[in-house]
């Protein structure tokens, strides 16, 4: 088995910036959901409800600034300032977090349509994983929902693919096109996995020289049913995925995973599993 590819987020729920290769944290991949979007009341602003995000894309510096672009608009350097006001966030495990400045906040606000604010965490050890989701005591995560790492494979949408186009014959539908990996939005993708859902399986991961653990198996929200393009909602793979791979009233694709050691991944590198 070895990664097809590695993809980062530098702004939570933005487009993916794909990597050939980057550094494993203990909190993530380098550059990881540094960011945040956040309304007045410092609540999480998603694609989930703001589908707008999906078209943003935050291509991040050796510095450690961003450059914000969107369809329509300027592009927009925005660098973290340590030290900088900070401001309240409800995010869980965290209450507080930088300023990204007034600018990134308008230049965000116009593209939403509404008015928001860019954070950034400073310190990635201030957030911690919740043990209800794998985490051990220290384990810290940046503004992902719940883990640093997350690890899809081709085979397993592989298979879902095949449900896809077999639960659209049953019910008489066109055949649909194969779901790109993109809408489940993984850090690091496999190629060449025994069996689909073999990671269901995986407790240890090493991708190169890094080593991580399994944290949870990744419960899906409705992101994977929003064409990042066109925007447009669907039921898929939702509707399938509740057929096929359901429990405890949610749907799963993938895996969490937790950094036990740190260092350099790449695309091609060869990864083992137990």
């Amino acid at each position: 088995m070895r990664v097809t590819s590695l993809s980062v987020y530098p702004v939570k729920s933005t487009g993916p910036v794909a990597v050939r290769e980057t550094v494993a944290h203990p909190w993530g991949l380098h550059d990881d959901r540094r960011w945040m979007v956040v309304d007045g009341a410092g609540t999480t602003v998603t694609a989930r409800t703001h589908r707008r995000l999906l078209h943003v894309t935050a291509e991040p510096r050796p510095d450690g600034a961003l450059e914000l672009t969107a369809p329509g608009a300027e592009p927009l350097l925005v660098t973290p300032q340590r030290g900088s006001a900070t401001l309240p966030v409800t995010m869980s495990r965290i209450d507080r977090a930088v300023s990204a400045g007034d600018d990134a906040d308008r230049w965000l606000s116009r593209h939403l349509g509404e008015p928001v604010r860019l954070v950034w965490l400073d310190d990635p050890g201030r957030r911690t994983v919740g043990e209800v989701h794998g985490g051990a005591p220290g384990d810290p995560v940046s503004f992902a929902d719940t883990g640093p790492i997350h690890l899809t494979t081709t085979a397993s949408l592989a298979r879902l693919n095949e449900w896809l186009r077999e639960s659209a014959q049953e019910r008489g539908e066109l055949l649909p096109e194969p779901l790109p990996m993109g809408r489940f939005r993984p850090n690091v993708v496999v190629d060449g996995s025994p069996a689909p859902f073999a990671e269901d399986e995986w407790k240890r991961v090493r991708v190169g020289d890094v080593e991580m653990r399994f944290a949870e198996h990744c419960d899906r929200c409705v992101l994977p049913t929003i064409d990042p393009v066109t925007l447009a909602g669907s039921k898929e793979p939702t509707r399938t995925l509740a057929l096929r791979r359901q429990w405890d009233h949610e749907v799963f694709f993938g895996i969490r995973l937790i950094p036990l050691t740190t260092g350099v991944v790449r695309v091609g590198d060869e990864v083992d599993v137990d």
